[in-house]
């Protein structure tokens, strides 16, 4: 009988890493539609404007400012 080898599976990204994934993309996608504005985003998010500010906050996610490109910028 072969001995069993210690095999390393590749890392898979928990659940909780996609979600958080999936739920910046939407956040970000929110904010491009509505340019940046955070009540309309939560509003087509169907979040009040606190929770919206709260998640971005947990996601490390920052409004734009007119200067910078694209639809958010991710906090250092």
């Amino acid at each position: 009988m072969p001995e069993m080898q210690n095999v390393v599976e590749s890392p898979r990204p928990s659940l909780k890493s996609m979600l958080e994934a999936y739920e910046r993309r939407l956040i970000e996608s929110a904010l491009a539609t509505t340019h940046g504005n955070q009540r309309r985003a939560a509003h087509a998010l169907g979040l009040l404007p606190t929770t919206l500010h709260e998640k971005m906050k947990r996601l490390g996610l920052r409004p734009r400012r007119e200067a910078e490109a694209g639809p958010v910028a991710r906090a250092s």
